[in-house]
């Protein structure tokens, strides 16, 4: 009943997309919050019927973060 979000970023994309951001713009998608490091992240949420919105919305985050 609840999501888990878990982000890794490889060491040459670390510049342009954060994984830390990554997920605290995308947890709250499903009812959450989270953080971490540039290379690794990870966000729970209480709202699995979101998931779909979860995963639209990180295609238009990372979409956002490699073309800045």
């Amino acid at each position: 009943g609840k999501v888990v979000i878990v982000v890794g970023v490889t060491p040459d994309l670390t510049q342009k997309v954060s994984a830390g951001e990554v997920v605290k713009q995308l947890a709250p998608v499903v009812g959450g919050r989270g953080g971490g490091r540039p290379d690794f992240a990870e966000a729970g949420g209480k709202d699995p019927s979101k998931i779909g919105d979860l995963l639209t919305a990180s295609r238009t985050v990372l979409e956002k973060m490699l073309n800045a």
